[in-house]
């Protein structure tokens, strides 16, 4: 038993210093196989996160995001010549929605951005966003820590088009781009869908159609002038009009000290998430343990339910009880 454990970990630490020695070298291959892991929760995946964290904090992180059809897939698309032009390494992760039911994801980004699948200096992957809050994926940030250790300069999420909840990509991202076109109806209605307190840079996109002038005065006097004092830029990534001019100022940024302060804010905000996601972790496998040892307790208070003998919530503060004794 003992050599057959001892075979098993020397096993998994090989494999994981394969995948560190892979992911260092820019094996995308790797990168990918990686990748998975990390999306499956993978326990091995952690370590190898571990053992390339000294590597990362180079990379810049750009989030896309905004009402769904708004064209941020085609405006990532034909903004990566121009950031190629800098000398940038570009990975793009795309998170796409999962289904509730199936756990499925379409991940249909591929098929909207065809022009980077066969340049090899690009990397792209979508990502089911596994029901995680604010249609981000929750290995998210492990998945761009590791495209950081394989020298990606330039990281691009584009998140779910899910309304209100896009907000949550702020959190993960060094620069937030909120992307709305004419096409969203109510122009009021649009600016204000939770959108408007996240971004470092809002765009009018699709240019080239009538109302885009309207939207983009509409942006300029509700948030323009705000405190934070975030960009606005028109521009259409059918006809070119504008990416130039949004590039330049994306490489501007970079240089300044806010967006020095804001990779330190990022810092924080990674570390309680990912004290969340244990304490989070820890308490749904113990709750599910005692439900499951429990299951008598559980039917007598489902029951209770039934015959409106208990409302839900005194019910499962009775049950927490199992799981949290003396509280």
């Amino acid at each position: 038993m003992q050599n057959n454990l001892f075979a098993m970990y020397i096993h998994v630490h090989v494999h994981m210093d394969i995948l560190v020695e892979g992911i260092l070298s820019k094996n995308k291959r790797v990168i990918a196989q990686t990748i998975s892991k990390i999306d499956n929760e993978d326990p091995a995946a952690h370590e190898v996160i571990k053992k390339i964290f000294p590597k990362t904090g180079k990379a810049m992180t750009i989030g896309f995001t905004g009402p769904a059809g708004a064209g941020k897939s085609s405006l990532i698309g034909k903004l990566i010549p121009y950031f190629k032009n800098y000398g940038m390494r570009i990975a793009i992760l795309a998170v796409d929605p999962t289904s509730p039911i199936t756990g499925g994801a379409i991940l249909g980004d591929r098929v909207r951005m065809p022009s980077t699948m066969d340049d090899d200096e690009l990397f792209m992957r979508s990502l089911g966003s596994r029901g995680a809050s604010g249609g981000i994926s929750t290995s998210l940030r492990n998945v761009i820590r590791i495209l950081d250790a394989a020298g990606y300069d330039l990281i691009l999420v584009e998140s779910v088009g899910a309304g209100q909840l896009e907000v949550e990509i702020s959190k993960v991202v060094n620069l937030t781009i909120v992307i709305f076109n004419p096409n969203t109806g109510d122009n009021v209605q649009a600016v204000k869908a939770g959108l408007t307190e996240v971004g470092d840079i809002y765009i009018v996109n699709k240019a080239d159609l009538d109302g885009s002038n309207t939207l983009y005065l509409t942006l300029v006097d509700l948030i323009g002038q705000s405190s934070r004092n975030p960009l606005i830029f028109k521009v259409s990534a059918n006809t070119g009009e504008g990416l130039d001019d949004l590039t330049k100022k994306i490489m501007e940024l970079i240089k300044t000290d806010d967006w020095k302060n804001k990779r330190k804010d990022k810092e924080r905000t990674d570390l309680e998430n990912e004290l969340k996601t244990m304490v989070l972790r820890e308490i749904r496998k113990k709750s599910l343990k005692i439900i499951d040892s429990n299951n008598a307790k559980v039917l007598e208070l489902v029951k209770s339910m039934l015959d409106k003998s208990k409302d839900p919530y005194t019910a499962a503060e009775e049950l927490s009880l199992l799981v949290f004794p003396g509280n």
